[in-house]
């Protein structure tokens, strides 16, 4: 019986033996040659474009594994079919403008398992490519000249392992983004460049194996640069890590990276150290997406790390140091995949803040500094408010929660702020700063701005506290106000529209409040005000006493631009100061009168009204020259008649009545609780006591 049984499995194996044998001779002694017609025929026609195996085609069969190399190779005892194919060419679709070849390479070699081919499994252990030519196009509507046409699903399965290449070029031309870069690679002599260290928990990254160079245009800027990259792409393992290195330019913005990236078959994650400089960070938003405001010229260094999640990729700018102009900044940054926005979120700090580099974020840089950051200058002379539209197309782009502070203010205007602290919301184009806190004075001021760009002009909020503002420190280089003490507070409610600070002030609405009590000023600057020569000329030679100031009430309303003096008084020990008219903020206007009234009498008191006019960028302030001439004209007259008599005209007898202090404090306290303007629909919050507090305490 077991005689039997093997005979008759001998007569059913034999033939099946034969066939395997016979077709094996033939494959390896065929000349495959003669098949290249039929075979590129047969491509072309899956392919939907011209395919052609030009030169030699071989087909053998190795022992071992040609991806790895020393001992590890022998351990695989299966053979391997080894396929090389010389000049093949795949060719464009016809509607392409960047030549008729879309790949082509010198030679192609593939080793793949052949049993694997059995169950309709294509698994290529290496693809080797020998000066590879590969052009890339994509079209404004989205398509591109890489995706073959569908033939419904394939039953089978392909797996490539690795990916190994020399010397090629690469162009990759994108009309819906107007880019066009090219790029060739050599290898490198002795593949003796280490890789990156920083993956010690994957893989060992490969040396480098090619440099390259690239070059091109992105939006008609040019494009430059060389980096290295690994020669073997490894991909069966999702811990393997693809070493690479770069250095270019595009247009004004520098960018160097150096780092791997993991998983290359389909990159999961990015771990490099990237370097940024340009102009503005403004400019980074044609390049990444992130939306980032005008600066003035910078640089940043930091870990760029990615992390993909699905189809979408989430970014970190991690632990960044860096300078704006002459700012320093730190921090780290997330750009965070969702919808229907993505998030750019975390924090930044400046431990030395240089206002200028903040004037470009609202457009109050000079035209010299947008000059040299390539832009074409946009104030126009004798305008001193801001015109430079913000851009809020751009706005939807992303939501933002950034938190920045800025330590220490390096003050270039004898302006005396010492630091800054802000939330920056953005969401769905409504940008808000909530709160904005700086110190001012020896104080600080605390507001909430919001700006709604979702309309064609932006609908602009503010709500502001000041609290604590001391006299002598607003105006540190006024010798006279050195000694001079009191606290001043105000609040202010303001709406305007515009995609500018001119136009959102041109348009505004509100009120306006601020007071100050149990003070003193200096008594030269109260004698200056009411041009009383003779104490002028007294405290001049013999020094400069103190004078308390009892209240100080300044109330402003605001309509359609115009900022009227609803109340504004001063009242001293010496003399009551009332100020009247009002402040253009549409055309820049001032048109102001100052009224000094001295309490008892002054001798040789040329007192005169002064008035403050001119425009914001060219004022003048000064006294009234009628009332001055005539009163000194009367005293020249008297003096003809009589000496004596002419000191008449130069004396003040002091008939001011007396202002009630804690009622006019009340009354503007009524005022600075619930300041008012125009409601909008995405209204900023009143400050509150707990907002000062906590900016208080983050300062």
């Amino acid at each position: 019986m077991p005689a039997k049984f093997l005979k008759i499995l001998f007569y059913i194996t034999a033939p099946l033996l034969l066939i395997v044998v016979i077709s094996m001779t033939l494959l390896f002694t065929y000349d495959w040659n003669q098949a290249r017609p039929f075979i590129n025929r047969t491509v072309s026609s899956s392919i939907g474009r011209d395919f052609a195996v030009r030169g030699d085609l071989k087909i053998q069969l190795i022992s071992g594994s040609q991806t790895e190399s020393g001992w590890e190779r022998y351990l695989t005892t299966l053979p391997i079919l080894r396929i090389s194919a010389d000049d093949v060419q795949i060719s464009n679709p016809s509607w392409s403008h960047v030549g008729a070849q879309m790949a082509s390479a010198r030679r192609v070699v593939v080793l793949l398992k052949p049993f694997a081919l059995l169950s309709k499994e294509a698994i290529v252990t290496e693809l080797d490519l020998d000066t590879p030519l590969v052009v890339l196009e994509r079209r404004a509507d989205g398509s591109n000249s890489w995706s073959l046409p569908d033939n419904g699903p394939s039953t089978w399965a392909v797996q490539i392992q690795r990916l190994a290449f020399a010397d090629g070029n690469m162009r990759y031309v994108d009309y819906g983004i107007n880019l066009d870069l090219h790029a060739r690679a050599t290898s490198v002599a002795g593949d003796a460049l280490a890789a990156p260290d920083q993956t010690k928990n994957a893989l060992t990254a490969q040396q480098f194996g090619l440099q390259f160079i690239l070059g091109g245009t992105y939006h008609h800027a040019a494009i430059s640069g060389s980096g290295k990259l690994g020669s073997v792409l490894t991909l069966e393992n999702k811990s393997t890590v693809f070493p690479i290195q770069a250095d270019m330019q595009i247009g004004a913005n520098k960018i160097a990276f150096n780092g791997v990236i993991t998983d290359p078959r389909a990159p999961s994650g990015i771990n490099v150290e990237l370097t940024l400089g340009g102009t503005s960070l403004a400019a980074l938003y044609p390049l990444t997406g992130v939306l980032l405001p005008e600066t003035a010229a910078y640089k940043t260094r930091g870990r760029l790390l990615g992390q993909k999640e699905h189809a979408n990729w989430n970014w970190t700018y991690q632990n960044f140091i860096g300078t704006v102009g002459a700012s320093d900044l730190a921090g780290t940054l997330q750009y965070v995949y969702r919808l229907p926005r993505p998030l750019l979120r975390g924090a930044v700090t400046s431990n030395q803040l240089r206002l200028d580099d903040l004037g470009p974020i609202i457009g109050a840089d000079s035209n010299e500094h947008k000059i040299a950051r390539g832009e074409a200058p946009i104030q126009p002379d004798g305008k001193a408010l801001p015109v430079e539209q913000f851009h809020t197309a751009q706005w939807g782009a992303l939501d933002a929660d950034v938190k920045f502070s800025g330590k220490h203010l390096i003050r270039t205007h004898d302006i005396p702020l010492d630091n800054i602290v802000t939330d920056i919301h953005l969401e769905n184009k409504v940008l808000s700063l909530a709160p904005l806190y700086f110190g001012l004075a020896g104080g600080d001021v605390t507001s909430n701005i919001v700006l709604d760009g979702r309309k064609p002009a932006i609908d602009a909020q503010i709500k502001m506290a000041a609290r604590n503002l001391q006299l002598r420190e607003l105006f540190p280089t006024l010798q006279s106000m050195k000694a001079s003490f009191g606290e001043i507070n105000g609040d202010a409610a303001l709406t305007g529209h515009g995609n500018s600070v001119s136009a959102m002030l041109a348009s505004s609405n509100g009120e306006l409040v601020a007071t100050m009590s149990q003070g003193s000023v200096s008594r030269y600057i109260l004698e200056a005000a009411g041009l009383n020569v003779a104490n002028v000329l007294f405290v001049k030679m013999f020094g400069d006493k103190q004078v308390r100031l009892n209240c100080l009430v300044s109330d402003f309303a605001v309509n359609a631009g115009v900022a009227g003096v609803r109340h504004f008084v001063i009242d001293t020990d010496d003399a009551i100061v009332n100020i009247t008219g009002e402040v253009d903020l549409s055309r820049e206007l001032l048109n102001l009168d100052v009224r000094p009234n001295t309490k008892g009498m002054r001798i040789f008191s040329l007192r005169s009204p002064l008035y403050a006019k001119g425009s914001f960028e060219h004022p003048d302030v000064g006294p009234y020259k009628g009332p001055l001439v005539l009163r000194a004209t009367a005293a020249i007259a008297l003096a003809a008649l009589s000496p004596p008599a002419a000191a008449l005209a130069s004396v003040n007898l002091g008939t001011t009545p007396i202002i009630d202090c804690p009622a006019e404090l009340n009354k503007a306290l009524r005022t600075r609780s619930a300041p008012k303007s125009e409601p909008t629909a995405s209204p900023a919050g009143r400050v509150s006591n707990k907002e000062i507090q906590k900016s208080r305490e983050e300062k």
